[in-house]
């Protein structure tokens, strides 16, 4: 007990350096992926027919292109998208590039969450904000995106854990973190402490995002 205690403590350093990158790769990646996502899903949804945007070209495009990305294994996607990555950030390897295929994972599976989570807000609160005179602009943003807060936090609850779960494989090109550790230091040299002591942080990470999510969902819903 007392070899494996001191082993910890040795090391505490670099399991602390790469949990913070871990937790920059998924913060960086959530909030621009969370951005796009909103606003590609927000489209999709006042987009489609009956809808208070209804554009049936604009709606075809968005959900096309979401049902295409979306069920892409990141591992091949990250791959892919290498030449891409070399163009927008200057390197197709290393943690930017990592953000930025992350970020345009994050976005399209997102997207859908927004557009599954807004799909269910009460149409009647909409028909009577238009029968207040309220533009459809102004009822996306007062009505439609306020009514699904609450689902919408669970909903970017979800994409966080499975940004955490997609940063996992970050070392395949060139990134760091938690899960590039896991495997560089502890399956591919048999060290099972580096492997469990990575592993348990993941899911102590894991757990607190989804406690704050649930926590902070419970509390709008309660309004």
């Amino acid at each position: 007990m007392t070899e494996l205690l001191d082993r910890l403590v040795g090391l505490a350093p670099a399991l602390l350096e790469q949990t913070g990158v871990t937790l920059w790769l998924v913060a960086a990646s959530l909030v621009l992926g969370g951005l796009g996502g909103l606003v590609v899903g927000t489209a999709v949804t006042v987009t489609r027919p009956g809808a208070i945007l209804a554009q049936p070209v604009v709606y075809w495009v968005l959900n096309a292109l979401v049902n295409t990305i979306r069920p892409i294994p990141f591992i091949i996607f990250l791959v892919a998208l290498q030449p891409l990555a070399r163009m927008v950030v200057g390197r197709g390897i290393g943690n930017e590039a990592i953000i930025f295929t992350l970020s345009l994972a994050a976005t399209f599976g997102i997207a859908r969450i927004v557009e599954q989570n807004l799909v269910t807000v009460d149409p009647g609160v909409i028909e009577a904000a238009r029968s207040a005179g309220a533009g459809p602009w102004r009822i996306i943003l007062t009505v439609i995106l306020p009514e699904g807060l609450g689902p919408l936090i669970l909903g970017f609850t979800f994409a966080t854990v499975a940004i955490i779960d997609m940063s996992a494989v970050a070392g395949i090109a060139g990134g760091s973190g938690l899960g590039n550790y896991a495997l560089a230091f502890g399956y591919r040299q048999f060290d099972e402490v580096v492997t469990w002591s990575a592993l348990v942080i993941i899911v102590i990470i894991t757990q607190i995002v989804q406690g704050l999510g649930n926590w902070l969902a419970r509390r709008i819903l309660r309004r």
